[in-house]
This record gives C-alpha cells, sequence and structure tokens, in this order.
C-alpha cells in the first residue's frame, strides 16, 4: 500500500514592527572655488541625481530682455569650448545621462540625472557647461526661434493664458512676477548670444552656486571626483543678491479673458500668501489639501461628484520666491475648468463650498485623511534620488534648513483639525481672492456678474 505525502505547513508570516522613516539628511560643505555642496547617500539609488542652483533670478533680466534666463538655461546644453552642441550631446547619451535646466523666479537650475557607473564622465560634462559654455550665437538663434514658436501654443493654452493673466493682475507692472516668466514675442526676439554671454557673466559664478547630489555612492570617491569637475569651475566671489519686497492687490475681482465659442471655462482663482517659513505653513498646507488636494477633497465632492460641473478642481500652495528673512510669497490657488454653461452655478458652489468651510470648519475625518495622505505616503514619495535632490535643492532655494521637510512631517502629523480649518479660511478669504476666467465671455459674463464676487472686466485672449 503506498503510503500518502504528507505537507508540512509552515507558519504564516507575520507583518514587523515599520520601520521609523524620515526624510534623508544631506551632508554640507563648501568647495575652495566657493561652491556650496550637500550630498546624500542612498543606498539602492544606482540612478544618481544632481541639482545644480544658480543665483541668477528672473528680476535680475536686464530691462526688456525678459526671457534672457530661460535661454540661458537651454544654451548649457548646447555646447562647450570643448565640444560642439552635437557632440555634448552625444556624449551625454553615451553616459546615458539626462540634462535639463530651467529658469525661474529664484534663479536657474541645472537638472542632471545618470547611472552611477558614469557619474564621473557626466559631472564633467556638466562642470564644463558651467565653467565654459559656449553660447554659439547659431544655437541662441535657434533656441531664441524655438522659444517664439511656443508663445503662441501656450496663448492658446487655456490653463497656461489664465496663470499669464493672473499674475498680471495680482503684482504691479514694474514687478518682474507679473510678466511671462519666459519672456514675451516683444522681449525674446531682442535676445542674442552677446545678451545671454552678459547675463551669465554678470550672475553665475561657484561662489553663489550650490550643488546637490543623492545617490548610491558606495564605492565613489566623492571628494576627488568633485575636485576634478565642480571644483575647476572658477569665478569671482559675489555677495548673495537681495531679495526685493513684492507688493501685491488681492482686491475681489474678476477678468474674463474673452474666448468666443468656448465650450468650457477654464478657473483660476488666487491670491499672494506667506512662503515656507511662516509658522503657519503646515496648517495651510494641511487644509488646502482638505480643501482640494485630492478626488475626495470637499470642492471635488461638491463640484464633481454631486453637480457633474467638472472632472476636477484642486486647491493648491505654490512659493513663488522664497527671502532668509522669511518675507517671500506664495501662490494660494484653486484651479481647475467647467462646461460654459454651467460657469455661473459652478462658481456660486465653490463660494459655498468656502463659506460652509468658514461657517463649520473641517471634520476630523478630513484631517486624519490628509494627514494620512501627506505623511503616510512620503516614504514612497521619495523613493527616487531625484525625488530627494529636487526638495534638497527647493530647501536651498528657499533658505530652509537642510532638515526643513523632516520637521515638516512632523508638523503635519502634530496639526489639529481647527489649526487646520483656520489656515484654509485665511488663505481662501471669500472677499480676497482674484477670479480669472478663460471662456465664452457672451455667455458667462452676466451670470458671473450676478454672484456679486467681484467687480467683472472682459479682456483679449491675444
Amino acid at each position: 500500500m503506498t503510503e500518502l505525502a504528507t505537507m508540512d505547513f509552515h507558519p504564516q508570516p507575520q507583518a514587523g514592527q515599520p520601520k521609523p522613516w524620515a526624510f534623508p539628511a544631506p551632508e554640507r560643505g563648501t568647495l575652495d572655488n566657493g561652491l556650496t555642496m550637500l550630498r546624500c547617500h542612498r543606498p539602492g539609488q544606482q540612478v544618481v541625481a544632481v541639482e545644480v542652483l544658480l543665483a541668477a533670478p528672473l528680476e535680475a533680466e536686464p530691462a526688456g530682455l525678459d526671457g534672457v534666463a530661460t535661454i540661458m538655461a537651454r544654451a548649457f546644453s548646447e555646447g562647450t569650448d570643448k565640444l560642439s552642441a552635437e557632440e555634448f550631446a552625444a556624449e551625454l547619451e553615451r553616459c546615458g545621462a539626462t540634462l535639463d535646466a530651467h529658469a525661474d523666479h529664484p534663479g536657474v537650475r541645472l537638472s542632471l540625472e545618470v547611472p552611477v557607473s558614469r557619474l564621473p564622465k557626466a559631472l564633467g560634462l556638466l562642470a564644463d557647461a558651467l565653467r565654459a559654455p559656449a553660447f554659439a550665437e547659431s544655437e541662441v538663434e535657434r533656441l531664441v526661434r524655438n522659444r517664439l514658436d511656443e508663445i503662441p501654443h501656450e496663448t492658446a493654452n487655456p490653463a497656461r493664458r489664465a496663470a499669464k493673466e493672473l499674475s498680471k493682475e495680482l503684482f504691479p507692472a514694474t514687478s518682474r512676477m507679473s510678466r511671462p516668466r519666459q519672456g514675451t514675442e516683444e522681449t525674446v526676439q531682442k535676445i542674442d548670444s552677446t545678451a545671454v554671454r552678459a547675463f551669465f557673466d554678470k550672475h553665475v559664478r561657484p561662489a553663489t552656486s550650490t550643488a546637490v547630489i543623492v545617490g548610491d555612492l558606495t564605492g565613489v570617491d566623492l571628494d576627488a571626483l568633485i575636485a576634478e569637475t565642480l571644483g575647476d569651475w572658477t569665478g569671482s566671489s559675489a555677495e548673495p543678491r537681495p531679495v526685493p519686497p513684492v507688493a501685491a492687490d488681492d482686491t475681489g475681482r474678476v477678468i474674463i479673458v474673452d474666448r468666443p465659442g468656448a465650450v468650457q471655462t477654464q478657473l483660476l482663482i488666487g491670491r499672494v500668501g506667506a512662503d515656507r517659513h511662516d509658522r503657519v505653513w503646515p496648517a495651510q498646507v494641511l487644509g488646502t489639501y482638505c480643501l482640494g488636494g485630492t478626488l475626495t477633497s470637499r470642492l471635488d465632492r461638491v463640484l464633481r461628484e454631486e453637480k457633474g460641473y467638472t472632472y476636477g478642481v484642486r486647491a493648491f500652495g505654490q512659493v513663488l520666491r522664497a527671502a532668509p528673512d522669511g518675507t517671500g510669497i506664495a501662490m494660494l490657488a484653486i484651479s481647475g475648468s467647467v462646461d460654459t454653461p454651467n460657469t455661473g452655478p459652478a462658481l456660486d458652489d465653490l463660494w459655498k463650498v468656502l463659506r460652509t468651510l468658514a461657517a463649520e470648519g473641517l471634520t476630523d475625518a478630513e484631517r486624519d485623511v490628509a494627514v494620512q495622505n501627506l505623511v503616510g505616503v512620503a516614504p514612497l514619495k521619495f523613493e527616487t534620488a531625484a525625488a530627494v535632490a529636487g526638495t534638497l535643492a527647493d530647501q536651498v532655494e528657499q533658505y530652509l534648513p537642510d532638515d526643513y521637510q523632516a520637521t515638516l512631517y512632523q508638523q503635519l502629523a502634530a496639526t489639529g483639525t481647527v489649526e487646520a480649518t483656520a489656515a484654509a479660511v485665511s488663505a481662501f478669504p471669500v472677499d480676497r481672492l482674484v477670479t480669472v476666467l478663460v471662456g465664452d465671455a457672451a455667455q458667462i459674463q452676466e451670470p458671473v456678474k450676478a454672484l456679486g464676487i467681484g467687480e467683472v472686466t472682459v479682456v483679449s485672449a491675444e
């Protein structure tokens, strides 16, 4: 008689205690040439991320040359004193590296990602781009043409057009923040290689720059590597540029950017608030998330799920420019789009959501879900070296301490429902919001006027 096989059952694995997580702490140092260095070893991250911050803010652009910082940023990857634009691109490709750059109000930022095995070569290319960019006349002319080609497309994009109008409304005409970040057709067409070189010579130097390197640095002699690459970058010493104060006018009003025949209306409702130095920031982040940070937020529940006006509405806070003394500013905004006939009703319900929030406050359940979503998923958000490097660079750019992000998560977890409510109500007061609507004025002007949310002005979409 054949014996039956027996099966051994092993105990079911049990979940262990979760390991405590905190945002990675970098090591900080300064090279002999004055370059500030932040490094962060992240075991397992075989793709290294490098961020370089240059103190070349948009407000430093010469009068009439708005966009020169953007053209300079794009030109960094268009050749050096050693390599033509095509050769530089080919060398980056051989490294498996990507190099991007952009200009914004705080300054110009270059972002490099490369497998750690190719880091020496890629870091050398980055250093050459900073040390001796070619800024060849033909390449700058091509970049200017490309930028001029982009502008009509941006004007045709309702969301971009709304953002442009909101900046124009909030800030005085004398402020760089009132004008498009990447310049206008009038200013960009004046830019040439001489202007780009002059801007570079005046504002780009290691003494006022910061480099952030994040990834698995096991076996990498980073000190020697940096000395041979970024350490060879030279330039004069200079004091950091003072950050000029910026005024903003958030008197409640409505601007309709007329798009005859538009089947949807793009909404952008905003005002200016304090930057991350303000102690209200954590509560404001939490309250704003409850208001419109996700598909389960109040605005989406009412405008999307209950009324079907939209595919989604979001509320957010975005730092525009920080200052060491805490006098920086952030944009606080609500954005989305609705079908044209329901523009008036949707705005009416949106204001009702804000008034109800002020009258009744958030619920503990809303607060708890927001904390879980913001704090609980943080380890996933920062899985890549690029995500960590980008956040560390943000902190540098905004004059924040290196442990800011780690502290922020602790503050979010400790913020109560009452605090979050008060911050959200202060961020979005119903009588101090500038509303920009990109849509068909003939259909939406009268219904919007009837709401009484501010004086209504119609402007051309051009």
